[in-house]
């Protein structure tokens, strides 16, 4: 017998909270994300350099296709460096509040997600590690799975990386925690 998502709502409703909290906590006094940026040599230079670029993700140096990859001046700029990929977010100033939305928003969906496959898989009245055991595992790999792909794909440092795996850990736990304790 399975559990009817409706009957979750709670639980779901109240783990992307407390996944949110538990975010904010991380970012705001835990802080140890801090060290994941460095700054440039110059970047006054830089700043005056990417002046008027618009918002958007770039690299340098480009390459539209992988023939344009193959090409021997665009291979040479690659061996001198430096190769770069960067996001220009709009000029102005720093408003979190669409970023807060939008994070919220995708805690919402994990949690609907995650409550999903423990409607699924678990049965109504099933014990507290059970469906710790479940969703925790959901949660952790939908919060913290895929971020490896940054550092292998995109250059990102592996610390980093193992920072924002712990913090997909720790989100996963806080909304097990919420689950096993609401389960139906």
């Amino acid at each position: 017998m399975s559990v009817a998502l409706t009957s979750l709502w709670l639980p779901i409703l109240l783990s992307a909270i407390a996944v949110f909290i538990a975010s904010s906590l991380v970012w705001m006094v835990l802080q140890y994300h801090n060290s994941d940026w460095h700054p440039l040599p110059d970047e006054e230079a830089v700043r005056r350099a990417l002046k008027g670029v618009p918002h958007g993700e770039y690299t340098v140096p480009y390459a539209a296709s992988n023939k344009a990859r193959q090409d021997s001046a665009w291979q040479q700029k690659v061996k001198e460096g430096p190769t770069v990929m960067m996001t220009v977010f709009p000029s102005g100033s720093i408003s979190m509040g669409r970023q807060f939305v939008q994070w919220f928003t995708y805690c919402l969906i994990i949690s609907l997600l995650v409550a999903y496959v423990a409607s699924r898989t678990l049965a109504p009245g099933s014990e507290y590690m059970e469906v710790f055991c479940v969703v925790g595992m959901v949660a952790v790999l939908a919060y913290g799975g895929s971020v490896a792909t940054r550092s292998i794909w995109f250059g990102h440092g592996w610390g980093r990386t193992a920072k924002d795996i712990l913090d997909g850990l720790i989100y996963g736990l806080v909304t097990a925690g919420m689950f096993g304790r609401l389960w139906p």
